[in-house]
């Protein structure tokens, strides 16, 4: 039996990355999956965003384990279009037990657009709010309690990036989700609906290795001696946070509300 075995968790931005991850890290402990993504370029991106395709390929890896998936490309700035494809998610698929609020951009770049500010915050802090305000209420209504987890960062923790427009937006954006987790953790408690944060440290995915961002990092010396650990590791892989993800939202983590839980081999511990 799975650890999350007849759940149903609803995760934004799985279409690769980390919220690929996530969903295949719970799809194997047993839990069905609503699946959303963008799925569109962004102007402000100076790196490509997931695809169709790559949303199609995460539904498949989800069925290949037997679970269940209902995957909607939607955008979290559009409430309606979320509302829409969560309504639909959840008729195909059941009520939901999980949330992993994990859509999110990082628009780091040496010729950065104006627009990445606004675009970080729209996505990365509204882009969550709209999630819990369109999911929870059904969790409450169902009253079956729930967990849902916001992805952060180490960027939500310390001040570690700037100066550029995308990454103060990135670290704002961030520190904002901690605001939001911490308030919707007391707010939601009585109905049993724990909610938590994560905050890796750099991971391995397309939008770390883009070559926008290794041109960024390269201008910017300064940032890239903020990433490193104390402990000897270069970069997670995604499992690692999926890891802890499955924790956080499984009956053994059933008790652990209002945290922000680093994954980060030290870092944020690291004077």
């Amino acid at each position: 039996m799975g650890r999350v075995d007849g759940k149903v968790a609803f995760i934004t931005g799985a279409a690769r990355g980390q919220g690929r991850s996530h969903a295949l890290r719970l799809a194997e402990e047993g839990a069905d999956i609503i699946a959303l993504d963008m799925c569109r370029p962004l102007t402000s991106a100076r790196y490509n965003l997931a695809s169709p395709l790559d949303l199609a390929d995460t539904a498949r890896e989800i069925r290949a384990l037997g679970r269940r998936v209902a995957a909607f490309e939607a955008d979290v700035r559009d409430d309606c279009a979320l509302r829409k494809a969560f309504e639909a998610g959840v008729g195909e698929i059941g009520p939901v037990d999980i949330v992993i609020a994990n859509a999110g951009v990082a628009l780091f770049a040496v010729d950065e657009a104006y627009d990445a500010w606004q675009d970080t915050i729209d996505i990365n802090l509204t882009g969550v709010f709209n999630t819990m305000e369109i999911v929870v209420p059904s969790m409450i209504d169902r009253g079956a309690g729930g967990s849902i987890v916001l992805t952060s960062s180490t960027a939500g923790l310390r001040g570690v990036l700037g100066p550029s427009r995308a990454a103060l937006g990135y670290v704002a954006s961030k520190h904002g989700v901690v605001g939001l987790m911490r308030s919707y953790a007391n707010i939601l408690a009585p109905h049993s609906i724990r909610v938590n944060s994560v905050h890796p440290s750099a991971v391995k995915t397309p939008m770390l290795t883009a070559a926008s961002m290794t041109a960024f990092l390269e201008a910017n010396p300064q940032i890239s001696a903020g990433f490193t650990t104390p402990m000897p590791i270069d970069v997670l892989d995604s499992r690692d946070v999926s890891n802890a993800v499955l924790y956080l939202v499984s009956d053994e983590g059933r008790y652990v509300t209002g945290t922000t839980l680093p994954i980060d081999g030290g870092r944020t511990n690291k004077n």
